[in-house]
């Protein structure tokens, strides 16, 4: 770690998880995610491999231990495996754990080159196993390539946790047959409340499930003791004995979790944004491509801890209201 030490912001939280994103785009186009019709960047505007890896490396010498390669959808990137391969050869030279999040449509062709570059877990959201309203849901007939791309990441070796994003009236019902199929399968679960990030076509609060009421039906069926076990994340987990398998929920709006945030992200074009629910951001690019990107990376990572608020304060109780933040979650990083 060099001489500026850890990244510790003004709540005394030390920042140990960059979440990088790599590209915007993405080959779904989940209803509470983007509009079909979605804008992607320029490719000029995103960040080169370079210039990704570079970020990178500053931040591990600042500290920060674990990174997870996001996007929009992260493998749609030509070059990706390149950055995951250098990265992992930093795993043991102050990274611990490369990760990698992605809605598995493309992970059967890059499962087993994960595994050998050090990945060792990635995230995969998938929100149903019926293929009708998988269609619905992302607009895409995926479901098969995506059931693909589990299995080959298990037949690889990686530990694989599942990602789903409760939607009252459309995946609702299918919720508890979600989890038991992924136990059963040998993943994690986590349920995420949908997030007010980015205009989409038509209303979240249609489909907006708090993760209190979907607990307490699951309590009615199973039982669900705390666990100890954490990944870094948001996530916060519960043993299920009659499934035999890890239970987890991310709950931005009915209950925050923003005490323990050890987060930051950044976006493909090289911003920072030390929280997901804010608009507080310090531009990373410009500091990469000045004539002195050490000292002035060094700078913008000072700043960024200053900036980073205590909390988000996302809301989801009106129709019609504006998201919290006009950027989308594919924008952000996932």
């Amino acid at each position: 770690m060099n001489e500026r030490g850890a990244l510790i912001d003004g709540f005394n939280r030390r920042i140990s998880y960059l979440r990088l994103s790599v590209t915007d785009r993405c080959d779904l186009r989940c209803s509470y995610c983007m509009p079909e019709r979605m804008r992607f960047l320029p490719r000029k505007e995103v960040l080169t491999l370079d210039e990704l890896h570079m970020l990178a490396l500053g931040f591990i010498e600042r500290g920060i231990t674990r990174i997870r390669i996001t996007g929009g959808e992260p493998l749609v990137r030509r070059d990706v495996m390149d950055l995951v391969h250098a990265l992992g050869r930093r795993i043991g030279k102050g990274l611990e754990e490369l990760t990698l999040t992605t809605n598995g449509v493309q992970l059967a062709d890059h499962a087993d080159r994960l595994a050998a570059a050090g990945v060792r877990r990635v995230n995969v959201s998938i929100d149903t196993l019926d293929r009708n309203l998988f269609e619905r849901i992302s607009k895409r007939d995926r479901l098969p390539q995506v059931l693909d791309g589990i299995a080959a990441a298990r037949e690889a070796g990686l530990k694989v946790k599942l990602n789903t994003v409760a939607l009252k009236g459309l995946n609702e019902a299918e919720i508890p047959g979600l989890i038991a199929w992924a136990h059963a399968q040998g993943h994690d679960l986590s349920l995420i409340e949908v997030m007010p990030l980015g205009e989409v076509e038509g209303d979240r609060l249609d489909h907006y499930l708090p993760l209190d009421v979907v607990r307490r039906h699951l309590e009615q069926r199973w039982t669900l003791v705390p666990s100890e076990h954490r990944t870094g994340g948001p996530s916060r987990y519960f043993d299920i004995p009659e499934t035999g398998g890890r239970l987890g929920f991310i709950t931005p709006l009915t209950n925050n979790f923003c005490d323990g945030c050890n987060r930051i992200r950044v976006t493909a074009t090289g911003q920072l944004y030390p929280c997901l629910g804010g608009a507080e951001r310090v531009d990373l690019r410009a500091a990469l491509r000045s004539q002195e990107p050490d000292s002035r990376l060094a700078r913008a990572l000072d700043i960024a801890m200053r900036i980073k608020p205590e909390r988000h304060h996302f809301r989801m109780d009106r129709r019609g209201a504006e998201p919290a933040q006009p950027r989308h979650m594919s924008m952000t990083g996932g």
